[in-house]
This record gives structure tokens, sequence and C-alpha cells, in this order.
């Protein structure tokens, strides 16, 4: 076993974030209610259109959430290091790799995350509107991801 890997196989974070052009960040307390396993946050431009890479430990994900906005609003990801998914209410999931990216209308319900064997971060950028507001919804949970 490789000296950057865990017993369950996967690489360490330190190991992880030396693959990634943008640092994992800060464990992200502040939104861990709505993630099923530990993520991280990484603000990359904090004025005018907010950046933030987030960065998610093999297996973690995000609940299924909504992006509200009477006008404009919405979200940008895009993939930059590890391998994760996306996937949107009565569509199939979709894997994403670095240099992904997936634009979510606003009033769209989905999910993003890690694979279950790979870390994986995103940079996530709010895109500007009016009204705009995030609704926390259900875990995805482990039945549902562990068929991807």
């Amino acid at each position: 076993m490789s000296t950057n890997q865990n017993v369950s196989g996967h690489i360490s974070k330190e190991e992880f974030e030396n693959q990634s052009i943008f640092p994992v960040g800060r464990p992200n307390d502040a939104f861990a209610q709505y993630f099923i396993g530990q993520s991280y946050l990484c603000p990359v431009v904090t004025e005018g259109v907010p950046v933030f890479n987030v960065t998610f430990e093999p297996g973690c994900r995000n609940n299924w959430h909504i992006h509200h906005a009477s006008k404009g609003g919405g979200q940008t990801l895009i993939c930059v290091a590890g391998s994760g998914w996306y996937q949107e209410e009565g569509k199939e999931a979709v894997r994403l790799n670095p240099g992904d990216s997936v634009y979510i209308a606003p009033g769209v319900k989905h999910w993003h995350g890690a694979a279950a064997d790979s870390w994986f971060s995103h940079l996530a950028m709010e895109i500007p509107g009016e009204d705009t507001s995030n609704e926390w919804l259900e875990p995805v949970g482990d039945e549902h991801y562990s068929k991807l």
C-alpha cells in the first residue's frame, strides 16, 4: 500500500491537494448539515461573481437542492480535480471529470458530489439573479448512491 493511501485505498487529503491547482480549503462546517460525508470550502474569488472551490472526500455528496430565482440565477460547476457525480431529478446521473462543466438552471432539483472511490473538487459559481435562494431538501441516500 502506498504511504499516501489510507486503509480503504483512497489517497490522503494532502495527496489530493497536491494533484489540484486549487487548495482544498477548510472543513465546510457551515453547510455540514446538507452533506453526507466531509466537504471542504475554499474561496477563490470573493468579489463580483464569487467562485468557491468545493472539495468532497470519497463518497461525500450534498443533499438534493434547488437554486431559486425570480430572474437570472442558477449555478455553474466546473470540475477541477478527481471524479464525481451530478444528477437532476428524473434524469440519469452524469459522471464529472476534470474539465467537465454543468450549468444548473434555477428551479432544477439536483445534487452533486464525489464518486465513491475518488476525491472530487469543483468550482461553484452562483449566477447573479433576483430573489435568489437555495432550498435544501432530502439527502441522497446510500441505496440510491450505491447504484451509481
